[in-house]
C-alpha cells in the first residue's frame, strides 16, 4: 500500500497552489500523518510516505475513519480547498469488512462534494466498497495488496476523469436563505413497458407535488418522460404556482417507444433541464434535485451520466420495480435514496418513505453553497504528469488492520 501510494504521488505536481495530498491509516480509529497542508513539495510528501509505519489496532472501524477525514481532514483548516472549487478526492484502501457502519459517513462524504475511490483486497466487501465509492465503477479489487499496480493506471485515469475544471464556490449562510428552496426534476419511463402502470407514475408525481410550496422564489417543478429519447413536458420555470403543476400532472399522456435508453435520458436532462435558461436556480444555491421512476433496464450505458449528474451537485433518487431496482440504486447518489417496488402500481406503498427519505437529506444540504457568478476556473495546466487536471485535494486512508 505504501509503496503504491508513493507510486500515485509521483504522478502529482505536488505545491502549494498545484496538487495537495494528505495520507491518514486508521484500524479502531483513524491517525493523520500529514494533512493537506503540511507539506508544499513532492519530494517532502515522498519523504513522509516511505517513512510510514503500519500502525496496527483492530477492529476495522471504516466508517467511523470516513468521518473522520470528512470532519477533520476535509476542512480548510487542514488544508482543504473546497470552498474555492478544488476537486477534493479520497482514495480508500481496505482489506476487510468494516466492524462499524460505512454509510451515514459515505453519504455525509458524497454530498459534500467529495469523490471517493475505493481499493479492496479479497477480505474486503466488494459491496461494501461499491457503496461507499462514489459510483460503483470507482471501486476495485486485487486479491491482495501486492498487485496493487495492476489497477494503478486504472485509478489514475478515473481519478483523472472526475478531476474536471470546476467553478470556485463559496458558502452561503442559511440565515442569508430562510426560506427553504429546491428544484426537482421527475424523470419518467414512458417506454411501452409502462404503459398500463404510468397512471400509478401520474399519480405519485402528483402526491409529491402536492406537499410541496410551489412558488417562483420557493420550489419549482419540471416533468420529463423518456424512452428512446427524452421529451419535456414542462421545464422549472414553465410554471410558478401548484394549481398550474397539478393540471398539468394531471393531464400527461404516455408517451412510449422503445428501446429505454435511460443513460440518454440522465444526459439530457443534465444538458437542457437543470439549466439556469430552463429555470434551474443552481448557481443561487438551490438544491438540486432529480428523481427517476424506471421500469426496466436501460439499453444504454447509465453510469457516465449519473456521474456527470452528481458530480455537477445534482441529488438524485429513484424508484425502480423488480426489473430495475439495481440500476436505479447504482444511479442514485447513494442506495438508500433508491426505493424498490414489484411494479409502479405499489407506489403508494413507498411513497411516505420516500417523502421522508427526500426531507432527512434536504436537511442534511444546509447551509447550501452558491456558485459565484463571474468566476472562471483558476486552474492552472499540469504538465508532465500523467493528470491533466492540477489543484486536486488527494486524501488516501489506508487500511491499517494488523
Amino acid at each position: 500500500m505504501r509503496d503504491f501510494v508513493q507510486r500515485v504521488v509521483e504522478k502529482f505536481n505536488i505545491e502549494a497552489n498545484r496538487d495537495r495530498v494528505s495520507v491518514v491509516q486508521y484500524s479502531g480509529d483513524a491517525e493523520v500523518h500529514f494533512y493537506l497542508n503540511s507539506y508544499t513539495t513532492k519530494e517532502e510528501v515522498l519523504d513522509r510516505v516511505r517513512g510510514l509505519r503500519h500502525k496496527g489496532g483492530r477492529p476495522l472501524n471504516m466508517g467511523a475513519a470516513l468521518q473522520y477525514v470528512r470532519d477533520s481532514v476535509f476542512t480548510a483548516t487542514s488544508g482543504s480547498r473546497r470552498l474555492e472549487g478544488v476537486p477534493q478526492i479520497l482514495v480508500l484502501f481496505s482489506g476487510g469488512r468494516s466492524s462499524d457502519s460505512v454509510d451515514a459517513a459515505a453519504s455525509s462524504l458524497k454530498e459534500l462534494g467529495v469523490s471517493t475511490f475505493g481499493i479492496g483486497s479479497r477480505g474486503s466487501d466488494s459491496r461494501e466498497l461499491q457503496r461507499i465509492s462514489s459510483d460503483p465503477n470507482y471501486a476495485l479489487t486485487v486479491s491482495d495488496f501486492s498487485e496493487l499496480p495492476k489497477v494503478q493506471e486504472q485509478l489514475l485515469a478515473s481519478v483523472q476523469d472526475v478531476a474536471m475544471p470546476v467553478t470556485p464556490t463559496s458558502p452561503t449562510l442559511t440565515a442569508d436563505d430562510p426560506i427553504p428552496r429546491k428544484d426537482v426534476v421527475f424523470l419518467l419511463d414512458a417506454s411501452d413497458g409502462t404503459r398500463n402502470t404510468f397512471p400509478a407514475m401520474r399519480d405519485f408525481v402528483q402526491r409529491l407535488v402536492e406537499q410541496f410550496s410551489i412558488d417562483a422564489n420557493r420550489d419549482r417543478v419540471a416533468v420529463v418522460q423518456y424512452s428512446r429519447d427524452a421529451e419535456v413536458n414542462f421545464y422549472l420555470n414553465t410554471y410558478t404556482t401548484k394549481g398550474e403543476i397539478l393540471n398539468s400532472v394531471r393531464g400527461l399522456r404516455h408517451r412510449g417507444g422503445r428501446p429505454l435508453n435511460t443513460g440518454a435520458a440522465l444526459q439530457y436532462v443534465r444538458d437542457n433541464v437543470f439549466t439556469a435558461s430552463a429555470g434551474s436556480r443552481k448557481q443561487a444555491g438551490v438544491p438540486q434535485i432529480l428523481i427517476l421512476l424506471s421500469g426496466g433496464q436501460s439499453s444504454d450505458n447509465i453510469d457516465i451520466p449519473a456521474s456527470a449528474l452528481k458530480q455537477g451537485g445534482i441529488l438524485i433518487f429513484g424508484v425502480g420495480t423488480r426489473n430495475s431496482s439495481r440500476e436505479v440504486q447504482r444511479i442514485a447518489n447513494d442506495p438508500t435514496y433508491a426505493q424498490s417496488i414489484n411494479e409502479f402500481s405499489d407506489l403508494p406503498s413507498v411513497q411516505q418513505q420516500f417523502i421522508s427519505s427526500l426531507n432527512n437529506v434536504l436537511g442534511q444540504v444546509k447551509p447550501v453553497t452558491a456558485t459565484v457568478p463571474g468566476k472562471t476556473d483558476s486552474r492552472m495546466p499540469l504538465e508532465n504528469s500523467t493528470l491533466s487536471s492540477s489543484l486536486q485535494s488527494v486524501q488516501l486512508t489506508l487500511n491499517s488492520l494488523s
